[in-house]
This record gives C-alpha cells, structure tokens and sequence, in this order.
C-alpha cells in the first residue's frame, strides 16, 4: 500500500501565519470523521502542501444529511464553503439549487486546471454529469456494497468459510447452518435501503422509479413495490423472525457489530475496508453481493453510494482557481490509487485502478478488486445507471421507517413497501411542482 509522508517542516511552512496571509483560502466542508476523517485531513495537508498559492480549509459538519442542510443553510446566510461534499442522494437537490452551485465542469475550465471528463470511470462519471454529458460535480468517495464473510465465525459454527455464497438461495443455507452451529448473529447490514432496495433493484436490473429512475425528467414515480423487490424483503423477513438477520439501525450501526467479530455476514459498502482492516482482529473475506438466481440468470451491475464535491456559488475568480487545483489534485492518480487502497472506495479514474493493479495491491489483498469488477462487469442499463430523485434523503427516511415495520414483523412487505411508494410519491410532486 502505498504511503505519502509529507514533512512536519513543509506544513508548518504551508500553515504558518505569513504563508497563510498570503495565500488564498479554499474551504471545504464534509462529513467524515474516524480513520476516513484521518484521510481527507492527509490528502488537504498534501495538497497545501505541495503549492504555496493556495490553503485548503477542511472542516467537518456532521454525517451526509447534516452536512448538506449545513450547506444549504450557509449558502442562504451568505456564508457558503467553496466545496460542499454532497451524498449520492444529494444530486437532484443541488441540481435543482440554481444560483446555489457552479458546475464542475465551468469551474475546471476557467480555473485552467488539468481536468480531463473522460479520465473518470463511466459508472460513476453517469451519476453526477447532465443529459448533455457535462460533469456538474466532482466524484470523489464512490463505492458500491459488497458482502463481507466473518472466516474465523463460519469456522466456530462449524460451516466452511469458503462455501459458495454468490446467490441469496445459498446465503439462506449458509444461515441455516450459522444458526444451527450456534452463531447468534449470522447476518447484519448497514444502509439498508441502499443495500437491498436501491442496488437490489439494479442488481436485478429492475425499475427503481420510472422515468429510467428519475435521470429522463422530474415526473417519476416509485415502483419499489414490485415483485422481485417483494420476494427479496419477504425472505429477510423470515430471516429476521428466526434470528438469522440482526437489525441493528438504519445507518451503519452494524459496522460495530460486525468489526468487533459478532456477527458471520455483513452487507456494506466497499468502504467498510478502511474501518474493517484497521480494527476485525479475525479473518474476513469480502465477496460480491449475491443475487437471486429465481429473479436473474446473472447479475447486471450494483450503483454507487458514497458523495461528490459540490462547488458552491459566491466566490472570487482566485478562489475558485484554488478551488481547480484543489480537485485536480484529488483526482491525480498517486492520490486517487492511495484512496482506493486506504479505504476501498472504488478509483474513480481508469489511472487509479490500473495503477492499483499494477502495484500488485489486489494480488496482496484478495478481494479488494471485487466492488470494481462489480460495477464494470456490464455495461449499465437504464434500471442499473442510479437514481436522481428529489427529496431522496426524505424518501429514504420512508422507506427505513417502513422496513423497520417488516423486520418487527408489523407489516407485511406488500403493505410496507406499497406505503413507501404512496407516501414518496408525494414528496416527487411536490418537488417536482418547485422545480418545474
């Protein structure tokens, strides 16, 4: 893995107060914090590092949803950071802030930065670029869920670790057999919505939303609530009244579960690498995200989560140049290819990956290359591209609410899910009727 150490010297020249004075400030807000907080603060030390023009300002606001109501809120006092980190749900939101943002794409052009559209994977460039193919916002932490297997929890219960767990059937069975073995938590996920309904959905390249999920115009409408997404909860809620599927929280409440060795399975994202590495004291092994053999032949391609850079509106010509290089510099391949590794969000550039590769990085850690293949594997269709829906972190909360309602075994998933769909269908119209 490769590692960047920049001298104590060379920062305390890049902070100190006469290079400070003279230097023009960038701020950028986002939401991590632990080991990824660790590393945004590393790559902005490099970065001021390695120029005396520019000084780059991080400061953490709170999880996705508070940082960008942070944003939102400090745009309307008229004091808005340069970059706002924005989560995938974010897109159609700022999108829609006309007047609040300033593509990418302008940005970079004007800043005279080396930036290059076609750098950057197609999976990911597609979430956050226009009809017109113009790049509207930065990828930056981009990764896509994946199944993590606790080795040393398998072994205890008496259940081969290396057993084919490529498809839900034969997740069922290895359940049966954790059960049975003694394992108290043989299955436990983060993101819930994300993972088995928003990628389940892609994954089985079924519609998420009409409209080819939101990206044709504003007048989509859910369709959640159809059959395969139906069998799909219908299962882990059988899971989930024999113990089999632990529910632990809405967010990641499960990566503690599963990184202190309690639980056997885990769905999360690609990202769990950076908090899983650091801290699993047992063997673990990541696989890809099963799919139901009853619903597809094979799998078609899982989207991304995780969140872009967003340049905000009201700055100087100089900063937004800083603002240029400063994105430049992120998606560098040195740069990029250390992030990847680190943390196992995907490369966002083509460079990145092969860079990665050739470094013999995936041969030294076995699985680490299976959240890219995932995505690339197949060219997206219009159900797998992602989704660009308003009010999608308001939609999101629905849904949670109402899988929390099959997990207690409250309601039926018909019922829940035929709920979610009314009850989001409502918040579409209305931003849809403020953005027209």
């Amino acid at each position: 893995m490769k590692k960047y150490l920049v001298s104590g010297a060379a920062i305390a020249a890049a902070l100190s107060p006469v290079a400070a004075y003279a230097q023009t400030e960038v701020h950028f807000w986002h939401a991590f914090t632990g080991r990824l907080g660790d590393l945004v603060a590393e790559q902005v030390e490099q970065f001021n590092a390695s120029q005396s023009d520019y000084v780059v300002v991080q400061t953490h606001k709170g999880n996705y949803s508070e940082t960008l109501n942070a944003g939102i809120a400090a745009f309307r006092a008229g004091e808005q950071p340069h970059v706002l980190m924005v989560f995938e749900v974010g897109t159609a939101t700022m999108m829609a802030a006309e007047g609040a943002v300033r593509p990418v794409y302008e940005v970079m052009a004007e800043s005279g930065a080396q930036f290059d559209p076609d750098a950057y994977i197609g999976a990911v460039k597609g979430y956050y670029t226009s009809t017109d193919g113009d790049m509207l916002s930065l990828p930056f932490n981009s990764s896509t869920p994946v199944l993590w297997v606790n080795r040393d929890a398998f072994e205890a219960a008496g259940v081969d670790p290396d057993i084919d767990l490529s498809t839900w059937e034969k997740v069922g069975d290895a359940l049966d057999a954790l059960k049975a073995g003694g394992e108290d938590c043989p299955l436990v996920t983060a993101w819930q919505s994300w993972i088995h309904l928003e990628n389940f959905s892609a994954y089985h390249d079924v519609p998420f939303a009409t409209r080819d999920n939101g990206f044709a115009g504003l007048d989509t409408e859910l369709t959640f609530n159809g059959p395969a997404q139906i069998a799909h909860l219908t299962a882990m809620q059988e899971w989930a009244q024999d113990g089999k599927f632990i529910y632990t929280g809405r967010r990641n409440e499960g990566g503690a579960n599963f990184r202190s060795g309690d639980c056997a399975l885990f769905t999360e994202s690609s990202a769990g690498y950076a908090g899983i590495s650091s801290e699993a004291e047992f063997d673990f092994d990541v696989r890809p995200l099963p799919y139901w053999e009853a619903i597809a032949s094979e799998p078609q391609n899982t989207i991304i989560g995780g969140a872009s850079l967003w340049v905000m509106e009201g700055h100087d010509a100089a900063e937004y140049r800083g603002v240029g290089e400063f994105l430049s510099f992120l998606s560098s391949t040195d740069i990029q290819a250390a992030w990847h590794q680190n943390t196992g969000y995907l490369p966002i550039t083509a460079a990145a990956g092969d860079a990665t590769r050739a470094s013999g990085f995936y041969d030294e850690n076995p699985g680490t290359d299976v959240a890219v293949i995932q995505m690339t594997a197949n060219e997206p269709t219009a159900n797998s591209k992602g989704l660009r829906l308003g009010s999608f972190d308001q939609i999101r909360g629905i849904i949670d609410e109402e899988l929390e309602a099959i997990w207690s075994g409250d309601k039926s998933p018909q019922e829940a899910m035929d709920s979610a769909v009314e009850r989001g269908n409502g918040l579409l119209r209305r931003f849809e009727q403020a953005n027209r």
